[in-house]
């Protein structure tokens, strides 16, 4: 008999459908459920200790509902921060989201890379260990940026964007010294990969070459198809579920729908 048990994705908004996109194209059969902390949304300026309460709370009445076979916390401030927690917490397989620094250290030859991120995971010690274990011999620059997120948030709604907005984002970066040497730059946060297209263009404007933009996201992917390998599937996907704490944004569903989410619910 087919096992109809959901993969559950979590994020504060929609940054997460960055991974749930490469997992619905390794696992085009599985049942899907997207959750997003709308109502606690932005993560990124909240404290650590909010975060670390508000996660595996949330996701306790989201595993009691759904039923998900396993959760993947698409969201890389909310990993940072509350992925042991959760997993302390819940008895259902977990997993997070860490800045791809070392795939980035791999791939940069003017080794000189750059983490974009949310103000909460650029801080955190776990970037400290990442760089240190796979980029030691990298100059390693951090930006943190809530404005990209919200930016991101608005380019899925279909909003007309400046793009001197993303200009001003990745000067943050730039600006910074040695800031112009960075050839990759490791979007640290999930919602960053959905505006990739003008991070790039506007990299280029900045710098006048191209540099590279690398994330987490198809590594997730396969890791959940690693984790799931041998499992059964309905012989059709469902039609995927987009669930929000606070309620949700019309305006979304047109976006939503484009990663096979057709149903809108709240928690």
């Amino acid at each position: 008999m087919a096992d109809d048990r959901p993969l559950l994705f979590f994020d504060s908004g929609v940054g997460g459908l960055s991974v749930l996109a490469p997992t619905r194209a390794l696992l085009p059969h599985a049942p899907l459920v997207y959750a997003a902390d709308s109502a606690g949304f932005p993560y990124g300026i909240r404290s650590e200790g909010e975060i670390a309460a508000r996660v595996p709370a949330l996701l306790g009445r989201l595993a009691e509902r759904y039923r998900p076979r396993l959760i993947v916390i698409a969201c890389n401030t909310a990993s940072t921060i509350a992925l042991g927690h959760v997993r302390a917490a819940l008895d259902v397989p977990i997993v997070g989201t860490v800045p791809a620094i070392k795939p980035a250290a791999e791939r940069s030859r003017r080794r000189t890379i750059g983490v974009l991120g949310t103000e909460a995971t650029v801080r955190q010690p776990y970037v400290d260990d990442l760089a240190a274990r796979f980029a030691a011999d990298c100059t390693v620059l951090r930006h943190g940026s809530a404005e990209l997120v919200q930016l991101a948030e608005a380019c899925l709604r279909g909003a007309a964007v400046d793009p001197a907005r993303f200009d001003a984002v990745l000067a943050g970066l730039f600006d910074q010294p040695g800031g112009k040497d960075i050839d990759v730059i490791v979007n640290a946060c999930t919602h960053f990969p959905l505006v990739a297209d003008a991070l790039g263009a506007a990299a280029t404007r900045a710098l006048g070459r191209t540099v590279a933009f690398v994330d987490g996201g198809p590594g997730i992917a396969r890791r959940i198809a690693a984790l799931t390998e041998g499992q059964t599937w309905p012989d059709l996907a469902p039609p995927g579920t987009a669930v929000f704490t606070a309620a949700p944004d019309p305006a979304l569903a047109p976006a939503l729908g484009r990663f096979g989410l057709t149903a809108l619910e709240q928690l």
